[in-house]
């Protein structure tokens, strides 16, 4: 079965477009999806690539895309979000911490539901206790433990190799090597992962 690498960063508006639906995508293509949650605040910030604070046209831009794309795949979400989210180098080593432990997933979901459908800022203490509940994990230990060290380093290392594999924003995906970034470019990922080339 192909594997495309699913880079993704909680934190990133458009990722909650392919969270939600990735899936059903998933079983509707027969294939496979490696998630791969990286902290996109450092990649942007070295690149200095700050793409909507402070740009008021743009912003009203992204939630009425987001908008748009929601009713296409048949999503419900309460929009604007809050945005941009405090903690996103914790919310993000909570779903690295459970991609290793089978749950990273299921956080990740119930996360976005919470910040989109809930209007809960998805960085916040209530949110990550939340989705953790939902997710059938202990809150207080989980998250004590993506605090430690060995947590911030795994995300730190995991952000160094989404830069490696040329990622510079999320939801970005990895094909046989071949880059493609943004929710509607997954279809193309797709196609070359099994063919080689995007038709």
């Amino acid at each position: 079965m192909p594997e495309i690498d699913f880079w993704y960063s909680i934190g990133s508006t458009y990722s909650f477009l392919t969270v939600m639906r990735l899936p059903d995508w998933c079983k509707e293509n027969h294939t496979s999806v490696r998630w791969r949650p990286f902290n996109v605040r450092t990649v942007m910030t070295e690149q200095k690539n700050i793409p909507f604070a402070g740009k008021p046209i743009k912003s009203a831009y992204m939630w009425r895309d987001i908008e748009r794309r929601t009713a296409k795949y048949g999503l419900h979400a309460r929009l604007p979000a809050p945005y941009p989210i405090s903690d996103l180098a914790l919310a993000n080593q909570v779903a690295l911490l459970g991609m290793g432990e089978g749950w990273g997933e299921r956080f990740t979901r119930n996360l976005y539901r919470i910040w989109f459908e809930d209007g809960v800022e998805a960085g916040s203490e209530a949110a990550l206790a939340e989705a953790l509940h939902r997710s059938e994990q202990d809150p207080l230990p989980v998250l004590a433990r993506a605090r430690e060290p060995e947590a911030v380093a795994a995300l730190e290392a995991e952000t160094e190799a989404a830069v490696a594999a040329g990622v510079f924003g999320a939801p970005s995906f990895v094909a046989r090597g071949e880059l493609f970034w943004g929710d509607d470019r997954l279809e193309d990922a797709l196609s070359w992962v099994k063919v080689g080339h995007v038709v």
